[in-house]
Order: structure tokens, then sequence, then C-alpha cells
């Protein structure tokens, strides 16, 4: 058996077990995933020393439980250095029309909602755009185009998007 299988045997025979048991720990359910990961993770870095292992097992959790300690140690920190030096942030334009386009971004595809905000909200040009989430300019004109229309039919009242979409039937046809 090879390294590999052996840390997919492991994985499949305890994952969902060793989860359970930093749950218990960590009181999060995101965060004992991400240790137990963590821990799977560095067992892969090291393949043939995990192999080698007594009782695989019993690793992986002494790792997930200090990757979890360590995780909580730094934000504790980090929360201290935030209460010292945080101020409310600054509230964005809460007219209904701006939360409106908020709600309305959210509801669009990813790429679509990073393209905009990029390009209309941060007022970044195309170019640096497409530099930013790693896409071709092409890529970012599309999703900005098919964001915008998305974002119309999203924003429209009620008897704007039966006219759009009655046009858009009526191109399809012809």
């Amino acid at each position: 058996m090879s390294d590999d299988d052996v840390i997919a045997d492991v994985y499949a025979g305890c994952f969902r077990r060793l989860v359970v048991q930093l749950y218990a720990v960590t009181g999060d359910l995101s965060e004992a995933q991400e240790a137990v990961q963590e821990a799977f993770t560095r067992a892969l870095a090291a393949p043939r020393r995990f192999a080698g292992l007594d009782n695989p097992e019993a690793w992986l959790r002494r790792v997930a439980v200090n990757v979890a300690r360590s995780r909580h140690r730094r934000r504790r920190v980090l929360d201290g250095l935030l209460r010292r030096t945080w101020s409310p942030p600054v509230v964005a334009d809460s007219a209904p029309e701006h939360l409106a386009l908020l709600a309305a971004l959210r509801r669009l595809p990813d790429g679509q909602r990073h393209a905009l905000a990029l390009h209309y909200l941060v007022d970044l040009p195309v170019e640096e755009v497409a530099r930013t989430l790693g896409l071709s300019v092409g890529t970012v004109k599309s999703r900005l185009s098919r964001g915008r229309q998305a974002l119309a039919l999203l924003l429209s009242p009620a008897d704007t998007v039966d006219a759009v979409a009655s046009r858009r039937r009526a191109d399809v046809r012809s």
C-alpha cells in the first residue's frame, strides 16, 4: 500500500470522528473542520513519515488540537489589538437605492460581482480588474456586460422586467 493510500484510508476512516472531537474542543464547527484539514495537509507534506506512525489518528488529533489552540491564541491577540485601535467603520451610503444595489450584487455570480465591484465601486480600469482577478481583459469585459444586464433585471420595477423579458423573447424569435 502506497503512502498516499494510507493517508486516503485514514482520511476516510477518521475525518468525521476527528471533526466531532475538535468541535467539542473549539465549539465552532468551521474551526474544527479547518483544524482537521490543516492536520491532514501536514500529513500530506510528509507522507512517508505519516505512513510509518503507529497511531496516525492520534497524531492527527494532536496536530489539529495544536492548530486550533494556535489559532485561538492568535485571534485573542488580534482581538486585543483591535479593541485598542478599532474605531467604528464608516457606514456607506444607507440610501435605499444603495442598499438595493448591494443586495442585488449579492445575488450575482461571484465572477460578475467581483468584476462589477472592482470596476464600478473601486473605480479600477478594466485592465487592472483583469490583473487583480487573474483573468483576461475580454473575460472581465464579458463579466461586466453580463453583470450589468443581470443588475438591470434585479433593480428594475416588475413592469420593466416584464418588458425586458418580452424584448428578449422577441429577439430570440427573430
